[in-house]
C-alpha cells in the first residue's frame, strides 16, 4: 500500500487538467497519492478532513486549498458524509513556468506557487470569492478558462487570508521516502480507530522497536502517535455528531470508553465541546 503517484495529462485542447465531480458516498479511502503538477482542490459542498504532507485537519462548508508539486496528500473526501462536491485543477509546473515566472507583472505569483510546497489553506471571504472564479471556469472555452485561471493565481497570491498547512519543513520528499511504512500506519488506525490502537502492532507494521516506532512517526508527522490517534477519532467524531447520534454514541464508537475523557481531547482539538459543535452543525442545516 504505497503513495502511488498519479499520471495526469490535460484536457483536450487545454493545458491543464479540470475536474468537477458530485458524489454521494458512504466512506472515502485515504487515496493518499502525488503528482508532480500543481492542484487546487475546492470542495463546493461537503465536510471531510484534509491530509496534506503531515498536515491533518477536518473542514467544514467547504475548503479551499493550493498543493504544490509532489506533495502527498488525500483525497479531500477523506471522512465525508452526505453530498460532496469538487472542483479540481492539476496544471503542469512548466506551463505555468513558461506563462508566468518570467512575467514582472506576476511576482506575487511566483511567490504563491513558491509557498504552495507547503500547501496553503484560503480562508473566509477569500474562499468564497475564490472559489466562485473556479465555478466560473466550468462554463467557459479553453482560452477564456486558462486566462480566468490566471485570474485565480493572482487572487490567491495577494490575499492575505491564508494558512501553511506545513509551515516549518518541506515534506514531499521526506513523506515520499518512507510512504510504503507510512501507509501501512495509517491504514491500520482507519481500521482500527474504533477499538484499543496497539502500539506495539503499529511499531510491528512499521517493524521497528516501540522506542524506535515513537521517534520515527513523532520526527516524520511532528506530532506523537497518540496525538495522531486522538485527531483521527475526533475527526471521524465529527462526521458522526452531524448525524443522529448522541454524544456518548459518537464517544465510544470512536473508540473512547470514557464520555469525559472524550470531551476533554475533543475541546483540545476543536476548540469546543462536542455539544457545542453538533448545535453549530444543525444550526447550519
Amino acid at each position: 500500500m504505497n503513495v502511488e503517484c498519479e499520471i495526469i495529462l490535460p484536457d483536450e485542447g487545454s493545458s491543464f487538467r479540470l475536474l468537477h465531480t458530485r458524489t454521494l458516498p458512504e466512506q472515502y479511502p485515504w487515496e493518499y497519492h502525488y503528482h508532480p503538477e500543481f492542484e487546487i482542490v475546492c470542495v463546493l459542498r461537503g465536510a471531510g478532513t484534509r491530509h496534506v504532507g503531515n498536515h491533518f485537519s477536518s473542514y467544514d462548508n467547504g475548503d479551499l486549498v493550493l498543493i504544490g508539486p509532489n506533495l502527498p496528500h488525500a483525497g479531500f473526501g477523506l471522512n465525508a458524509h452526505g453530498q460532496h462536491e469538487e472542483i479540481v485543477i492539476q496544471i503542469r509546473e512548466e506551463v505555468l513556468v513558461e506563462s508566468i515566472v518570467s512575467r514582472p507583472e506576476m511576482l506575487p505569483v511566483v511567490s504563491l506557487l513558491e509557498k504552495s510546497k507547503f500547501g496553503i489553506c484560503f480562508k473566509g471571504a477569500a474562499k468564497e470569492q475564490i472559489s466562485r472564479r473556479l465555478q466560473k471556469l466550468l462554463k467557459l472555452q479553453p482560452f477564456e478558462r486558462f486566462i480566468e485561471l490566471l485570474h485565480v493565481l493572482y487572487q490567491m497570491a495577494v490575499t492575505t487570508n491564508y494558512e501553511l498547512l506545513n509551515p516549518s519543513t518541506v515534506l514531499s520528499q521526506l513523506t515520499r521516502k518512507n510512504n510504503g511504512r507510512l501507509q501501512h500506519i495509517l491504514a491500520y488506525v482507519e481500521k482500527h480507530y474504533n477499538e484499543d490502537i496497539d502500539v506495539k502492532k503499529a511499531a510491528a507494521i512499521a517493524n521497528l522497536s516501540v522506542p524506535s516506532f515513537c521517534n520515527y512517526f513523532k520526527k516524520l508527522m511532528s506530532f506523537t502517535f497518540t496525538d495522531f490517534i486522538n485527531q483521527y477519532r475526533i475527526h471521524r467524531a465529527c462526521v458522526m455528531l452531524k448525524q443522529e447520534k448522541t454524544i456518548a454514541e459518537v464517544s465510544f464508537a470512536c473508540g473512547f470508553n470514557n464520555v469525559a475523557y472524550f470531551n476533554k481531547v475533543f475541546k483540545t482539538i476543536m476548540n469546543k465541546t462536542p455539544s457545542q459543535y453538533k448545535k453549530e452543525m444543525q444550526f447550519s442545516w
